[in-house]
This record gives structure tokens, C-alpha cells and sequence, in this order.
């Protein structure tokens, strides 16, 4: 049974009555987990999910607030799964395993694609799709909108029964595909300088080699890109960051979901109430610890600290799923992630005794450094020393 982090802190639904989209998946009949974060999605609670006829179990994260959703498929060898399509968006990662895709475009034609362990796509909104598992057991998670469609409209018959095409965002060629159009800019974040990476595309044959370049003793900087897919709202970004480091402490709006990808570690999270140094206020109690490692997903909520620790000997990757596409903005996320100051800076890059929402490291709670230095120390890992 995979660990999972369940232990309450602070109340994070003002009713407890369900909500469509929980209405909708407690009748489907596949496991839900439910926790903070879980530290491996292949031992998850499984069961067979006639819609799309393969094995899967829902993940209601708490910081995924309504706002994303997603669930774990995991086919045999050989195995394939039912013709799907959905008026939400979605994006897949390869978990386990080689398979292929079939999407169906609106006049009927067909474009099919490969992929493997560590691929990433999206699938076109409502387009017809199949998965298709080649010689070896598949397992993959996916990202979605699902909660914000379900609540919106109400009806299950609706999401998955209608039959506009969106013609815009797929109209069955190949070339969706092999949509390759990238920027590149130096920007900074909580590690200091770092290549800030854009990439318009819908499918990533390998996310684990998109960020190549070593983080060296002469380039100590934090690795970033951000993939917008099928002109979605709901996007990805995959940041590398050395081993022994960790980021600063900070909070931002709900939804956003984290995957790692490599290495070994820890996040912690905490409520804004528990103070910035929970330890030395004696809230230790709410600090919520997420061990992990390749395959691990977690979710901060709204407005809660929160510090990922790279406790492994390699660079860690980390895939975060979220809102904020540059293309396709959406209000109500631009309206709860903290905003802007008048110079263009994001919050979560001013520290807090500047107006912003960072814990910097010299601000941040002492016993941070020492769970993580006992962390490091057991791996064999020396510390990445900031220049």
C-alpha cells in the first residue's frame, strides 16, 4: 500500500456536501485515495473502470482544490482501452511501459503515435482517443480539468456524449504531433539565475532529457521549461534543480499539482497560520512532510508554504501541472495566484519582507536546515552551497 499523508491540519472545505465532479467519481466505482500526497501511484487502490475499460483509481489531492484533477491507468501487456473522448482537457505522463495512441480527428481519419516511460502529451478536447498497450504492463496518470467542467455543467452524459469537434485545437492531421515551436530567456526563481524555456508542443517523447545541461560547480543555476499543449489552459512546467539543494519556502494559489520525475527527497508544507517558522512557534504538529521519489505526486493548498529538499545524488526533476498558460490565460487562476508587483515580478520571487511571498533563507526556521542536513548526511550527499 503506497504511504500516503492524511493527518488533518486546518478545515479545507466550507461545506461537506460533494460536489459534481465528487458525485460523479464516487459513482463510477473506482477507488479514490485522498490524501496531502502519495509517495508512489503504482500502489495506489485500483479497480476496473468500465468507461474506459482498463484498471484505474482516482487522486483527490487536497491542494488540487476543485480546481485539477486526475487518475492512474494501469493495462496489461496486450491490453487496450476503450474509445474515449471528454470535454475536458487532459495531459498524460508514462509512468510504466510502451504503448501507443489513436487519436480520431473529425472527418474519421486517424493519426496514431508511440510512446514510452516518461513521455508526455496531451490529448486534443474531445477528440476521440484509445490507448493501446504493447509488451510490457502500462501504467500513466492523468492531468485534468475535469472538476471545473463537472461542476459547471452537472451532467456526465453532457462531458462525454457530446459531439462537437474542436476543430481549432485538432482537426486530424499529423502535424499536431510534431508541433515544435520553443523560446528560450534567462529569467530568475528561488535558486537564484536560471534558462527559462518555453515550448510550444503536444507531445514530449522523453520529459526525463528535455533539460540536458549539468548543474555544475561552474553553473549552479535552477533548469526550467514550460510546455503548452493542444492550446489547453491547463499547462506543465519541469524544473531541475541540484542535488543537496532545496528551494526557499513559499505560497502561491491552489491547484497545482507536483510529480517527480528523478531523484530522492522530501517536500514540507505548512498552513500561512502556523507562522513562517512553524518549528520555533511550536506548530510542528501542522507541518505536513511529503517523502519522494520517481513516481511520487503531492499538492499544496492555497496558500500554504510549502519547500521542495533534493535530498538524492542526482539532479531532481519535478513536473508541476497547473493553470497559467501565457496563451490562454485563465481568471479565476490569475485572480488567486497572488499576482504581480508594479515591476512584473511574480510574488513567489520577492521575499516576504519585501511584500512578497517568499521565506528567504536567511529568514526561514532553523530546524529546516537541520532535518535537512540529517537528510543529505544519510544519503551520502554533501550540500549545495549557494555562490
Amino acid at each position: 500500500m503506497a504511504q500516503t499523508i492524511t493527518q488533518p491540519t486546518e478545515r479545507l472545505w466550507r461545506s461537506d456536501a460533494d460536489t459534481p465532479y465528487e458525485k460523479f467519481i464516487k459513482r463510477e466505482g473506482v477507488p479514490i485515495t485522498k490524501a496531502y500526497g502519495i509517495t508512489d501511484l503504482g500502489e495506489i487502490d485500483y479497480a476496473y473502470w468500465d468507461r474506459i475499460g482498463a484498471d484505474a483509481g482516482f487522486v483527490m489531492l487536497h491542494g488540487m482544490e476543485g480546481m485539477t484533477g486526475g487518475y492512474v491507468v494501469r493495462m496489461p501487456a496486450g491490453a487496450s482501452t476503450k474509445t474515449d473522448q471528454h470535454l475536458f482537457e487532459s495531459i498524460v505522463y508514462i509512468l510504466q511501459g510502451r504503448g501507443s495512441t489513436t487519436l480520431e480527428g473529425p472527418d474519421g481519419s486517424t493519426v496514431q503515435f508511440e510512446w514510452q516511460e516518461g513521455s508526455l502529451f496531451a490529448i486534443p478536447l474531445n477528440a476521440p482517443h484509445r490507448f493501446f498497450a504493447h509488451g510490457e504492463p502500462v501504467r500513466f496518470v492523468v492531468f485534468t480539468t475535469a472538476p471545473l467542467v463537472f461542476d459547471l455543467f452537472h451532467s456526465a452524459e453532457f462531458v462525454y456524449g457530446t459531439p462537437h469537434a474542436f476543430r481549432d485545437r485538432f482537426d486530424g492531421g499529423s502535424e499536431f504531433i510534431h508541433r515544435d515551436e520553443r523560446i528560450e530567456e534567462p529569467s530568475e526563481n528561488l535558486l537564484g539565475s536560471f534558462s527559462h524555456r518555453g515550448w510550444l508542443t503536444n507531445f514530449v517523447a522523453d520529459a526525463r532529457t528535455v533539460l540536458p545541461d549539468e548543474i555544475s560547480e561552474k553553473n549552479r543555476s535552477l533548469r526550467f521549461i514550460q510546455y503548452e499543449m493542444a492550446d489547453n489552459t491547463l499547462i506543465t512546467h519541469e524544473s531541475k534543480y541540484p542535488s543537496g539543494s532545496y528551494m526557499q519556502g513559499h505560497y502561491h494559489g491552489g491547484g497545482a499539482i507536483l510529480l517527480i520525475l528523478r531523484s530522492v527527497g522530501y517536500s514540507l508544507m505548512w498552513p500561512m497560520t502556523a507562522g513562517d517558522q512553524p518549528f520555533e512557534s511550536g506548530n510542528a504538529d501542522k507541518v505536513i512532510r511529503i517523502d519522494w521519489k520517481p513516481g511520487a505526486i503531492f499538492s499544496p493548498p492555497a496558500g500554504w508554504f510549502h519547500q521542495h529538499f533534493n535530498a538524492g545524488p542526482t539532479d531532481a526533476l519535478q513536473l508541476a501541472i497547473r493553470y497559467g498558460s501565457t496563451r490562454y490565460p485563465m481568471g479565476v487562476w490569475r485572480a488567486q495566484s497572488n499576482g504581480e508587483e508594479s515591476d512584473g515580478r511574480a510574488r513567489t520571487m520577492i521575499p516576504r519582507s519585501q511584500g512578497g511571498n517568499v521565506i528567504s533563507y536567511a529568514a526561514e526556521d532553523p530546524h529546516i536546515r537541520v532535518m535537512f542536513n540529517e537528510a543529505i548526511a544519510k544519503n551520502g550527499v554533501e550540500a549545495w552551497v549557494r555562490k
